[in-house]
């Protein structure tokens, strides 16, 4: 619950933004690279906005054609778009896990910012004619 002990509204939310910063980088807060006052948050702040591809888990980036044979996004002349929405979502987990409780989103505009993230996202895959963006999920979590 960030840092206070006790349960809340606010603490949920920032276990939100963790989680969401988790999926979308594969990094555990406890991960060994998070030492010396670095933190996932910290970690996703200094990505953003344009560092944000190089801290997305490259899973996440994956698509497959109809041979089955992965490519990345990064092929694609539509990725800004993508990479829009990735921001957006990157941008969502940082507001949540901020360190203040008074600094996050309450759960109802985090509802409303998922849905319009979900809207660009659709309306994004749906702009791509020859290709499925498929959002895979991994064998195994280390």
């Amino acid at each position: 619950y960030g840092m206070g002990v006790k349960v809340s509204m606010q603490g949920d939310v920032y276990s939100y933004g963790i989680l969401l910063l988790e999926m979308f980088t594969r990094k555990r807060p406890t991960n060994d690279m998070f030492l010396n006052g670095l933190s996932l948050h910290n970690y996703a702040v200094k990505a953003l906005p344009n560092q944000v591809m190089g801290i997305i888990d490259p899973l996440v980036l994956l698509e497959e054609d109809s041979n089955d044979i992965s490519k990345t996004v990064e092929q694609s002349n539509t990725r800004s778009t993508l990479e829009e929405c990735l921001v957006s979502a990157i941008t969502l987990g940082v507001t949540c896990s901020a360190e203040a409780p008074t600094e996050r989103m309450i759960m109802s505009d985090v509802v409303s910012e998922l849905l319009r993230i979900k809207k660009q996202y659709q309306d994004y895959s749906s702009s791509i004619s020859d290709s499925k963006i498929a959002f895979t999920k991994p064998d195994r979590w280390p």
